[in-house]
């Protein structure tokens, strides 16, 4: 008898190379709103399944860019947990990681263009 201690082993797939949003998003937010987009209960919230995050582009670029400081309300949960701005990011790193996240965790809105963080940047 053989033993199988010489069974073929299937080499695992290589991992995809993350693209610039998801860097951005590994860098500077996975530590708060966790890889699977879920947050941390009752201190960040959750990136998926959110309004804040498929809604208005406006209200999110500004997150990024003015942080926030006052309590939220994400399906029912309210989350108080101070953001900090993130205004140094250059406009092409927002809309980067904000079309990951908006594209991400099973999230489907459309994409946040430079152009766009530009504006609402200029606009402070």
């Amino acid at each position: 008898m053989t033993s199988s201690l010489f069974a073929q082993t299937k080499k695992p797939a290589p991992k995809p190379v993350a693209g610039p949003g998801q860097q951005v998003y590994e860098q500077y937010c996975l530590a708060c709103h966790q890889a699977d987009g879920g947050g941390v209960p009752n201190l960040n919230p959750p990136l998926k399944q959110s309004d804040w995050v498929t809604g208005d582009k406006t209200r999110l670029i500004n997150v990024i860019l003015k942080g926030l400081q006052e309590p939220i309300e994400i399906n029912g949960d309210t989350f108080d947990n101070v953001m900090p701005a993130h205004d140094f990011l250059s406009d092409k790193e927002i809309s980067d990681v904000l079309t990951f996240i908006r594209s991400s965790f099973g999230n489907k809105a459309e994409a946040v263009s430079a152009e766009d963080v530009k504006k609402v940047r200029s606009a402070k």
